[in-house]
């Protein structure tokens, strides 16, 4: 790697500084840090248009610049140029700089790049370092907690960044990522229900679910399962987090957290309320219900509705976790149980407080099997589709996940090959094998 070394050290500096005329010794400061930067910039440039040239691979370039220099690189007229040049250098050290330098550098980077900056340090000085960036990582030593008191994460050594980023980062990046999309689904999904009830009422204002359903649903009968999703799932295990670092590059391409993918999960909560609802209707309306012989009205048909709801979202979630503790299985199948025992229960209150839910499930729907059957056959109608498309997607369109899942499932010892990596993964390593190539030579 070839250094660009910027520095205020030279022979005249120096000697305007025994001077001690500050105006001169400012302004010759300037323009030996403009010319070298200057000189840098056309170096690499140079470079590139070489590697072009002969068709091959460019050596890296690391920039080294003191405290001193940096408070002029940092100048209004120079930052641009500074920018566009630690940009192209494969690494940049600023030595000897104050804290207001580093905080400086951090928000340049951050607004020239648009990119999420990740600071860490271990001391006082790097304190507005860490709170200018988007992450902060305080480590905990010999200079104090002042870093730690800062930070967002804090860690004990420098060591234990690689797991905090390769397995942390993305266990964390997808359980929030699948968090708020699965918020979105379940909502949608239910609230349009509603939507397709009024319509088919012609907008009477007839509710198709008693109020006590409706206030439960978010705190009760779906809430704890996603809860679940957000603390224990995990795609891949620890180990082989850390064996195949491109599983980062999930995060970092937002392949679980892009605009297609949450418009992909509310168009499917608007699918599923379609499902339910007119699969529901049909199936049940205009028709005896009851052993008796009576046909269902609105509160049977609420309860129906709500019921394939409540099993759709649970199930929906049972789709999507990729680690089963004991404590997801109670969660979602213990929200679905706690919707019938709440109905059963609910249901024996005097009238005056179940109002339309008054022993509407003991009486009408537990007895009659077309309950139990048009709740089957609803979440089987609604899943399929998802649990179809997950196959396919995993199997011919795999996300870097699926491949470290498919190939643990396939033998106990994984070896990947590079045909079997992302492309962006291949050209670095087919980048490093020719540096080590040409240090061999």
């Amino acid at each position: 790697m070839k250094q660009i070394v910027i520095t205020l050290d030279s022979s005249d500096i120096l000697y305007l500084e025994k001077q001690g005329d500050k105006q001169a010794l400012a302004k010759a400061s300037l323009e030996s840090i403009k010319k070298q930067i200057g000189e840098g910039i056309s170096q690499i440039n140079s470079a590139k248009e070489s590697s072009n040239a002969n068709k091959g691979s460019s050596s890296g370039f690391g920039l080294k610049i003191d405290g001193k220099s940096l408070d002029y690189s940092l100048n209004k007229n120079l930052e641009r140029s500074f920018f566009e040049l630690a940009i192209n250098c494969a690494s940049v050290i600023c030595c000897r700089s104050s804290s207001k330098q580093k905080a400086r550098v951090t928000r340049l980077v951050k607004l020239g790049t648009g990119k999420t900056t990740l600071s860490i340090g271990d001391g006082a000085n790097d304190v507005g370092m860490l709170q200018e960036a988007d992450i902060g990582v305080g480590i905990s030593g010999a200079e104090g907690m002042q870093a730690v008191m800062a930070s967002d994460f804090a860690i004990a050594q420098f060591r234990f960044l690689e797991r905090l980023l390769l397995v942390h980062g993305h266990w964390c990046y997808r359980r929030i990522s699948m968090m708020i999309c699965y918020f979105f689904y379940k909502t949608i999904a239910f609230g349009f229900t509603l939507f397709w009830f009024e319509a088919y009422a012609s907008f009477s204002g007839q509710a198709a679910y008693n109020d006590w359903y409706m206030s439960f649903y978010n705190v009760f009968f779906t809430s704890l399962p996603v809860i679940a999703l957000g603390v224990f799932d995990q795609d891949v295990s620890a180990k082989l987090c850390l064996k195949y670092p491109f599983l980062y590059l999930e995060g970092i391409e937002d392949t679980l957290f892009s605009w297609p993918r949450i418009l992909g999960w509310m168009l499917n909560g608007v699918l599923s309320s379609l499902v339910i609802f007119f699969l529901t209707t049909n199936s049940v309306l205009n028709q005896a219900f009851r052993r008796d012989g009576k046909v269902v009205d609105f509160e049977i048909l609420g309860v129906t509705m709500y019921t394939c709801v409540v099993w759709t979202v649970n199930c929906q979630m049972a789709l999507s976790i990729n680690y089963f503790t004991w404590i997801q299985h109670f969660f979602i199948w213990g929200s679905i149980a706690f919707w019938y025992v709440f109905v059963l229960v609910y249901g024996y209150l005097s009238p005056g407080i179940s109002t339309t839910s008054y022993k509407v499930f003991v009486e009408a729907c537990a007895p009659s099997g077309l309950y139990w059957l048009v709740t089957l056959l609803v979440v089987v109608c609604v899943l399929l589709p998802y649990f179809s498309y997950r196959s396919f997607q995993s199997r011919f369109l795999p996300m870097y996940h699926d491949i470290i899942q498919r190939k643990q499932v396939e033998g106990i010892e994984i070896g990947l090959s590079d045909d079997d990596l992302p492309k962006q993964v291949q050209g670095k390593l087919i980048h490093l094998r020719e540096r080590l190539k040409q240090r061999e030579l």
